[in-house]
């Protein structure tokens, strides 16, 4: 069996001040149809206007439309039986308040109508002289004079003033209705403000965590591709230096000096790009990257076609981290024993940088790229590429000697508009 919800428990402390104002209208009701002389006979109808009226108030608030109902349901019953009105049903003016101010679109309209409506039945009232027997109790002599002074037609002022009193509090519940709606919508307007502010503000926390997360991954891939390529060659160096004669000892300095200059290099290199420092970069300084491998012992063969030129700052340094790393990968997973071909290719809207390695024997034939696992070589060339409008292309050619591994970039030779 399945356990059923506990029942919650019914709150009615929001109906106590409604509750108290129906309590108070009822007693005055009852009093009223108790010591009013002017009934002939039965004080029944009194009670039951007395008891709804006090209903229809302490409804007010609550459910407006049932007090509206409410003192229609009066009205209906008093003019269709010839029943006198009491005193306490000026109380209604709280329905009137209560419709206007709380209750719902339609309750609203219904009870904004039915004002005129009642000052039109209450001008027939009287005039079917339904009033005689209100106005001829001895506790009403004061109203009754108060009516005479009015004139001959004393009806319809009486009627007016009727949906004046009516009218007011119906008016007052309105304005304040469309204070509180106001009030509403400027809190929500503030709400959203603070949201939409609040959004602003993680949005841009948003795009400076995603400006320092790219540039700490700028600054990885500049320290990789430095130091990865000086590595790269010193080790290339050290290695032939093991197969160099003890004798021939002018070798051995000049490639003790090509380390040297190698490690000073990547020190100065590195230097740079903590710094945030500009370094020129031009065809001169892509030639130097290709005169230093071939220093380490590398057979490289360099070919260039068209006219060289600078490029802008931004570009420049594309190309020369993108060449950096395409010979760090030649030395580092192709044929020592082979060629590494080195092609720049100036053209009219870009520069074309190609380098070309055989794969290495003892390299993993399944792996189509040569990147290494921290993931800043092909893709980080990729990523430098596509930042300034450029692209990448690797392939691995298949041939029945040895395989070959082919990297090309294109970098643009003007800066594409941002």
């Amino acid at each position: 069996m399945s356990a059923q919800a506990p029942e919650v428990p019914v709150d009615w402390r929001p109906w106590i001040p409604d509750a108290t104002a129906g309590a108070v209208v009822a007693v005055v009701g009852l009093i009223e149809a108790a010591t009013t002389d002017y009934v002939p006979g039965s004080r029944i109808e009194l009670l039951f206007i007395a008891l709804a009226t006090a209903l229809a108030v302490a409804l007010s608030r609550r459910i407006p439309s049932a007090a509206l109902a409410l003192v229609w349901l009066v009205g209906v019953y008093e003019v269709g039986f010839g029943i006198p009105a009491m005193l306490v049903q000026l109380s209604m003016v709280a329905v009137a308040f209560g419709t206007a101010r709380w209750g719902r679109p339609i309750t609203v309209l219904l009870s904004g109508l039915s004002i005129p409506i009642a000052g039109l039945l209450a001008i027939l009232y009287a005039s079917a002289n339904l009033y005689w027997v209100v106005l001829s109790a001895t506790q009403y002599k004061r109203f009754l004079d108060a009516l005479r002074l009015l004139g001959p037609t004393w009806q319809l002022t009486a009627g007016l003033l009727g949906m004046a009193v009516l009218a007011v509090p119906w008016l007052l519940g309105l304005t304040l209705r469309f204070n509180s709606h106001a009030a509403a919508s400027q809190a929500s307007q503030q709400v959203a403000e603070e949201e939409t502010a609040r959004a602003h503000r993680e949005s841009e926390q948003a795009r400076e965590i995603a400006r320092l997360q790219e540039e700490q991954a700028q600054l990885a891939r500049d320290v990789h591709d430095v130091v990865g390529h000086s590595l790269a060659v010193i080790l290339a160096q050290a290695e032939s230096a093991q197969f160099l004669d003890d004798a021939d000892t002018e070798r051995l300095k000049v490639s003790m000096r090509n380390i040297a200059d190698s490690a000073r290099g990547s020190l100065q290199d590195v230097r740079h790009v903590l710094m945030a420092e500009p370094k020129a970069t031009g065809p001169g300084e892509l030639h130097e990257l290709v005169d230093g491998v071939r220093a380490s012992g590398h057979d490289l063969r360099f070919e260039e076609a068209g006219t060289a030129r600078p490029l802008p700052p931004d570009l420049g340094k594309v190309a020369y981290r993108v060449l950096q790393e395409m010979l760090t990968n030649a030395i580092r997973h192709g044929d020592r024993d082979a060629p590494v071909t080195v092609e720049l290719h100036w053209g009219g809207d870009d520069l074309r940088i190609e380098v070309a390695n055989v794969v290495a024997v003892t390299a993993d034939a399944s792996e189509p790229a040569t990147e290494d696992a921290g993931g800043h070589g092909i893709q980080g060339m990729q990523r430098r590429l596509e930042s300034i409008g450029g692209r990448l292309d690797v392939r691995r050619r298949r041939a029945a000697e040895r395989d070959t591994f082919t990297v090309t970039g294109w970098v643009p030779t003007r800066a594409v508009p941002s």
